[in-house]
Formats: C-alpha cells, structure tokens, sequence
C-alpha cells in the first residue's frame, strides 16, 4: 500500500539526501521548502516522477500550510529549519521565527486535521549544551542550550511532546551530531575550502583548533534516520544519531590542506571567546552516546575522520564542477 510521505526542508542537504533513500519505495513523497537554504538542483532528479511532488512553501506562511493538508499524509520529516548556529548570536529572532514558530504551525495542522501522521523532527546534539557527561545519552539532564540555535530545537522537541501526547499522535526526536557530505553549503569544510581558495597561503580558524566534536557521514545519518522511524514504538521516542568517535578542528583544517594539495599553509587561530570557542554558542567538546539505536541494530560505516575526508573530496569535486559548469556557460555566451 502506498505511503504519503512529507519533508519539509526536503531540498536541503539532509532532507533531498532522504527523497533519495525513499523516493524508490512503495509512497508517494511530497517535499514543502521555501528554498531559502534548499535549492531544486537537490531534487531536480525526481521532479519528473509520478510519485514526487514538490510544493513551495513556508511554515512561516499559514497560507501555504493549508496547500499540506496534512491529514493526507501517514509520515511527517521535519526537517525545515534554520540551521545556522552563528546567527543567533547577533539576531535571536530568525531561531525563534524560522525553527519554532514554523514548527508550532505545522503541528497545529496536524492537530486541526482528522488522522494522525507520525512525525519525525531532526534536533541537535546541541540541546545538550555543555555536557558534563561523554559520551552523552539521550536521558542526559539538565539540557541547558547555550546558543539560541540550540534553545530552539529543544523548544520544538518540547512542543512536539506535547502536541504527540495531548492530539494522540507518534513522534521521533533525533539528536543529530554533526552531518556532514556533498550538498552541504556551510559548516567547517565549506567554510576551510572556501577561505583556502580565496587564499591558498594561510587558514584563519575560528577559536583555538581544539573544538573536539563528532562528525557522520550523510549515508550513514539518512540510514540511522529510517531505522529509527522504523524501529520507534513508543508514543515520543528520542534517539542520538553520531558516530562514535570526535576529531578536533585542526585535524580538521589539515585534512582540508591536503585534499587541496597545498602546502606551508599558515594556520591562523583567531583564539576565539569563552575559552577557545569559534563564537558565542559554539559547543566545545561533543561526543552522543548511541548506544541506543545501536541496540536496535544501526551502527555507523564510518567513523569521523573517515567521513570528514570523504566529504572533503566530495565538495572539492563539487566546486570543480560549478567552475566548469561556469566557464562552459561563459564561452557559450550565456
């Protein structure tokens, strides 16, 4: 039987790397994004399928809610958001706006409507703040956020527990560390990459090179994020998705310089505030305790170095096609 199936944010990096894995299943997938990080490129393989549909939209927007109607659809991918941590520290109200309002509209029409869809919502490691605990299970407590970013997707984990067990519907909240492969357009690899081709001689880094954090491979997350819909059985389930390991930003930067075949790069770390950190907000130290899942039968093919390098290669190869695709179009006169 044929499944409806919704994500909001569907062309952006996470969410068209899911129409992939569930576009050759028996369901129809409908993808909502406004297009404001997303982009059609993403998707634009499946736009000719019978059993995709694409709809512009905003959940800021009530009007282009109703186009959902949401008591069409047996599976809910939230993935909509904005996912840039920096900007909360110098405008809170995008958070607010584009992460929990935009969820508050989407479960009140869910709630307005007469079937009750599962609804899968990617959080962040980040709800975790400073954890004292590594690796960190999902029944680490106090949460206490220190970004807005952070404060946001706790909110809406909050508000989707709520609205799950109050409207009678299932939700799975997944903690995800930090997802990284091609489609990506920001993050620390984009971020090296970009600045190392502006000036391949020197390499500012943000804070002090010792952010130690997790990383997973894009395959690897979109897999932990089926398996965890398929396994979930509880009313509001929660799942940390990472892989098992951490490696800090200088590793980083230098895996970076020799994907780029550069060399005598001067490493410039701008110290950073708060001890080291790239910015108000930005986590020091992250590792998830996935245990969890991994009981359920999921487990990561790659560990974070292997990811990082991966994707560096990747988005290296992306970049080499644009500037192809742009000296093309330049000498066709368009």
């Amino acid at each position: 039987m044929e499944q409806n199936i919704l994500i909001t944010g569907g062309a952006g990096f996470i969410g068209s790397h899911l129409v992939d894995a569930l576009i050759g299943q028996d369901s129809h997938i409908y993808v909502f994004d406004n297009l404001s990080s997303g982009t059609l490129k993403n998707v634009k393989q499946h736009l000719h399928k019978a059993n995709f549909t694409f709809i512009k939209g905003d959940l800021l927007n009530l009007t282009d809610i109703k186009k959902l109607k949401c008591d069409h659809f047996e599976l809910i991918f939230h993935l909509a958001a904005n996912s840039e941590v920096r900007i909360g520290s110098t405008d809170p109200t995008i958070h607010f706006r584009q992460n929990i309002i935009a969820t508050y509209n989407l479960l009140e029409q869910i709630r307005k409507r007469q079937s009750r869809p599962k609804i899968i919502f990617t959080s962040t490691s980040t709800v975790y703040g400073d954890a004292s605990k590594m690796p960190t299970p999902e029944n680490y407590a106090p949460l206490k956020p220190i970004s807005t970013y952070g404060a946001s997707k706790l909110a809406c984990e909050a508000l989707i527990s709520a609205y799950a067990y109050t409207y009678d519907f299932n939700a799975v909240i997944l903690r995800l560390a930090n997802i990284v492969g091609p489609r990506s357009t920001h993050g620390v690899i984009y971020d090296f990459i970009q600045k190392l081709k502006n000036d391949p001689t020197e390499l500012e880094i943000l804070g002090d090179g010792t952010q130690t954090k997790s990383y997973l491979y894009i395959d690897d997350c979109i897999k932990a994020i089926l398996y965890a819909t398929e396994k979930s059985k509880s009313q509001v389930e929660i799942y940390n998705i990472s892989s098992e390991d951490q490696i800090d930003v200088k590793t980083i930067a230098q895996i970076v310089i020799e994907e780029m075949h550069l060399k005598n790069v001067k490493l410039r770390f701008t110290g950073g505030v708060n001890g080291g950190r790239g910015w108000k907000g930005d986590i020091k130290n992250m590792q998830l305790d996935i245990s969890k899942l991994k009981a359920l039968g999921w487990k990561p093919m790659h560990n974070s170095k292997e990811a990082i390098r991966k994707t560096v290669k990747q988005v290296l190869n992306q970049f080499e096609r644009y500037k192809l695709l742009e000296r093309q179009g330049t000498q066709s006169g368009i």
